[in-house]
């Protein structure tokens, strides 16, 4: 058994690798980041009913795992680069060989993984953050699945302005349904689940954009989207509708959003490159 650890911002995933199968992924919430790995780790072995001594390695990767700077309860423990954690994972959960990787989380990262290499390509700062961040100053909502529960009743056509809305001529290319301006079309009628589902839009599109120039830089057409963010449902129309304008396919596979941690597991066990933590 190896088990994989994401240190993140806000939460804290983890998942046990086996036999080249993932096993009970979960995330646990928690601002201090040791607190939140050993919660995590402890709660895992309680599920699972194991033992210490039935895990062979433990390792870590995310923007908390460089305060851990001990093995964890004494057992191997390896700290990975988290874009390599990342290409690793989300190539293994799309089943391809070639592909962008798109970890949408608080912010969003892209990196080219190709079987066992993996490129850091960039990232932007529009992502599960700027999502809540407008949320609480636009709507005085905080909690994401608010947001969400939020949106499922909102229009875009009082929110956003479109192709068709300034032209009345077909562009090559650009269906009337395109959007032109996020946010350019507000309307003093609009309702705050237009205003969700706006925000929402304006993220995810952002998203998809810059992962298909990222796609287009790196020469493939598979796009692999990986993060908490996977889980919005408004997400899939989003992507549909890029999918429609750029010949791309986006993929979002099961356990999307435990692509990171599982991926950190998956450099050990295909022996990758990885830091020992040596104390």
């Amino acid at each position: 058994m190896i088990i994989g650890i994401d240190i993140g911002g806000s939460t804290t995933k983890i998942t046990g690798f086996r036999e080249n199968q993932i096993l009970s992924p979960f995330l646990v919430r928690a601002t201090d980041p040791i607190s939140s790995l050993y919660g995590a780790f402890g709660k895992f072995l309680n599920q699972n009913q194991l033992q210490l001594s039935d895990v062979s390695y433990i390792m870590i990767t995310g923007v908390g795992s460089s305060y851990v700077k001990k093995k964890i309860f004494g057992i191997p423990t390896g700290r990975v680069d988290e874009f390599y954690a990342i290409g690793m994972g989300g190539l293994f959960l799309s089943e391809l060989s070639n592909a962008v990787i798109v970890s949408m989380g608080t912010g969003t990262a892209f990196v080219k993984a190709e079987n066992t290499h993996v490129k850091h390509l960039g990232g932007t700062g529009v992502g599960g953050g700027t999502l809540l961040g407008l949320s609480n100053r636009m709507l005085n909502i905080r909690h994401f699945d608010d947001l969400v529960e939020m949106a499922k009743g909102g229009h875009l056509s009082n929110i956003d302005l479109l192709v068709g809305d300034i032209s009345s001529n077909l562009i090559v290319g650009l269906p009337p349904e395109t959007t032109a301006s996020n946010f350019g079309k507000i309307s003093d009628l609009a309702s705050k689940q237009d205003v969700a589902l706006g925000i929402i839009n304006l993220v995810f599109q952002t998203i998809g954009v810059l992962s298909i120039f990222a796609a287009r830089t790196a020469g493939t057409q598979d796009i692999v989207l990986t993060g908490n963010l996977t889980n919005v449902p408004q997400s899939g129309d989003i992507f549909d509708g890029l999918t429609k304008l750029y010949s791309v396919r986006f993929h979002i596979p099961e356990h999307a959003e435990y692509a990171t941690a599982l991926g950190a597991a998956i450099v050990c066990a295909r022996n990758g490159q990885f830091e020992p933590v040596t104390e």
